[in-house]
């Protein structure tokens, strides 16, 4: 199973880290919940915002727990 066929199969709203290739050459890593899927893209919600993936851009991706709570001061 390849990343791109993880990223189809798994349902939306599932948390996950997607690692894509920029430009440039270099990965990037998008964290956060998949919100939407069609036959070319993924959409994740991260802190910055939506980020729309290609999957022919995909080298991994794998789904990841919930953030840890945050420390108290």
């Amino acid at each position: 199973m390849t990343a791109a066929d993880f990223l189809r199969g798994i349902p939306l709203d599932t948390r996950v880290v997607v690692r894509y290739l920029i430009e440039d050459g270099r990965a990037t890593d998008a964290l956060g919940h998949l919100r939407s899927r069609d036959a070319e893209t993924v959409v994740v919600e991260t802190k910055r915002g939506l980020e729309t993936v290609l999957l022919a851009d995909v080298i991994a991706a794998k789904e990841v727990p919930p953030p840890p709570a945050p420390r108290p001061r």
